[in-house]
């Protein structure tokens, strides 16, 4: 590519495992990247650990400061072609159902400041580079179930305001996907009970990603497909007795 058709990539959160990896396929694959993160530390030291200066461009953002998220995208060197909102937070539901803060703070960064910050850019119709917007969602949000469900209910938010979202954009052939994912040996993942058959690797997801192709719904692995298909049909009642 040259640097007239190069393209540009913002990743919101993008200090999880999973949103590095894509940082990496992201510019291999010739894109841009904007990197952005409340821990700009860590991914400026990630950045300069491969090699990705001037690629990347590492800003600050809060997905829970909403009065930042409008002067954040007008302050955008470039306005992006793609958009990635991978910025995630998880205390386990024990905790949420005892302690709100936790789960306030699950709603705000999983929903609320996504929508937040997602608003401010698709209501600038000016910005004719936008192509896509890629949510990182979770099986969690597929039914409740009990041990999970209050996680479970920002996600579920989250898709169903992509799926809105989607129908909104498609006059303007703007793509929108909701990667749907299992679990994946990340940082929020670690000291949890889960069945390591099942664990995916963030590399892995981040190729699903970065190869987003039109499908709304993206299930990484074929294992993690058939739960999510058997969790749609599933009567209420055998939901209920699941963990």
């Amino acid at each position: 590519m040259n640097q007239n058709t190069v393209k540009n990539v913002l990743i919101l959160g993008a200090n999880s495992d999973v949103a590095k990896q894509c940082i990496l396929q992201y510019t291999r694959n010739g894109f841009s990247v904007i990197a952005a993160s409340r821990n700009i530390r860590s991914l400026e030291s990630f950045v300069t650990e491969h090699g990705l200066h001037p690629k990347v461009l590492v800003l600050s953002f809060d997905a829970a400061d909403f009065g930042s998220h409008q002067a954040f995208y007008k302050a955008l060197p470039i306005k992006p072609h793609i958009v990635v909102y991978a910025a995630g937070f998880l205390v386990d539901n024990e905790t949420a159902l005892k302690d709100f803060k936790g789960t306030q703070q699950m709603m705000t960064v999983n929903y609320m400041g996504a929508v937040s910050v997602l608003n401010c850019m698709v209501a600038d119709t000016g910005n004719k580079n936008l192509e896509r917007i890629i949510g990182l969602s979770s099986l969690s949000g597929v039914r409740g179930r009990k041990s999970n469900f209050v996680y479970g209910s920002t996600k579920a938010a989250f898709t169903t305001y992509l799926a809105g979202l989607r129908q909104e954009l498609a006059p303007r052939n703007i793509k929108v996907n909701a990667l749907v994912i299992g679990y994946i040996r990340t940082k929020i993942n670690e000291g949890l009970q889960l069945n390591e058959s099942l664990i995916m690797e963030p590399e892995y997801v981040a190729r699903h990603i970065v190869n987003a192709g039109n499908s709304f719904t993206i299930v990484p692995d074929f294992r993690w497909k058939l739960i999510y298909l058997i969790l749609k049909i599933l009567p209420e009642g055998l939901v209920a007795k699941l963990p």
